[in-house]
């Protein structure tokens, strides 16, 4: 037996680093003389999900992606539409390509599991150009509402003296956003009725409406961030946008992960300051996508009010809650993943 016909030793001590939304490096140890002979790499990658025992049956022949060698670690990127938040399963074969064309392969290593990242400023910066293009025009506003159940503001005023407390951001959206089950925030909408200028009369969320004035979230002691854009199988896009006060902990965790927006010239959510003597600021929102604003600090009762509202409440289907992405949208998806 030839050196080049001697067995190649199972790699091992496979070892992931540098993960990201959709790229990963591989490492694992082997010997000199295989690291010598070796030709090519084969990676099998899957999702964690898949309960198939058999993931290898085909041992000898490569299943995914066949690599040349190349120095330890291996990037792996753009082979696989990788999917941020994703746990994934991976294993590796070294191989010696024949003569003709056969390859001789060492046995699969030990699968080892990973798990994809959120998006980084690069691509909510991508998503933030996409969404700035369906903005549409800036509209008036004066308030900010939150639709609810009755018993949510009893709640609110029984146990919690008034005041909404931040809930963890639930995993609706892009399923990358650094948001998504990370940050606490209490959620309001903005958004007006066209012909009448008002918060529109209908609500999927609950028959009670708060409203304060926009002034109390929006103003210079905020900072204001970008933090998705999406749809669920509809014509209309959502935005989700954050307010947080300058220096709370809802800043600090938003200042190195999502895009900082100008309050006063942005295309979805704008405070501009008095202009003349006795003029209040003026406040303007997105006309055309619907927009999502997460506050992260409490917000009491007493600084707004609550009123029952005219329309119907029953309209489940534009509840937005745990809604996922359509992946297939071309207005709200970039490459990366959804």
């Amino acid at each position: 037996m030839t050196d080049m016909d001697a067995p190649l030793v199972t790699p091992c001590n496979i070892r992931i680093c540098e993960v990201t939304c959709d790229s990963f490096r591989i490492v694992w140890d082997m010997t000199p003389e295989d690291t010598a002979r070796a030709t090519h790499f084969f990676i099998d990658l899957s999702r964690k999900e898949s309960k198939d025992p058999n993931r290898f049956k085909h041992r000898d022949v490569p299943t995914k992606l066949v690599a040349k060698a190349v120095p330890l670690p291996m990037a792996v990127r753009g082979h696989w539409f990788l999917s941020p938040r994703t746990e994934y399963c991976v294993a590796v074969q070294t191989a010696i390509r024949q003569p003709d064309g056969d390859y001789l392969v060492s046995e699969w290593s030990q699968v080892v599991e990973f798990c994809t990242g959120d998006y980084a400023m690069e691509h909510l910066q991508q998503l933030h150009d996409k969404a700035k293009g369906s903005a549409g025009r800036l509209l008036k506003f004066s308030v900010f509402y939150r639709n609810q159940h009755p018993d949510y503001f009893d709640h609110v005023r029984k146990e919690c003296g008034g005041l909404m407390h931040p809930a963890l951001k639930d995993s609706s959206g892009s399923h990358g956003s650094p948001v998504n089950g990370k940050l606490r925030g209490v959620f309001f909408s903005c958004n007006t009725e066209f012909d009448t200028g008002l918060p529109p009369r209908d609500s999927p969320y609950g028959p009670l409406r708060f409203q304060v004035p926009a002034g109390v979230l929006l103003n210079p002691n905020i900072r204001l961030y970008f933090a998705d854009f999406y749809c669920m199988y509809t014509a209309y896009h959502y935005v989700v946008l954050v307010l947080a006060p300058a220096g709370s902990e809802g800043d600090a965790f938003c200042g190195p992960r999502l895009p900082r927006l100008d309050l006063a010239s942005n295309p979805f959510l704008t405070y501009t300051a008095p202009q003349q003597l006795g003029q209040g600021p003026e406040y303007r929102h997105a006309s055309d996508v619907i927009l999502e604003v997460l506050f992260t600090e409490p917000v009491h009762l007493d600084q707004g009010s609550v009123e029952q509202i005219s329309g119907h409440h029953q309209l489940m289907s534009l509840t937005t809650a745990d809604a996922k992405k359509d992946p297939s949208c071309k207005v709200c998806n970039i490459s990366v993943g959804r």
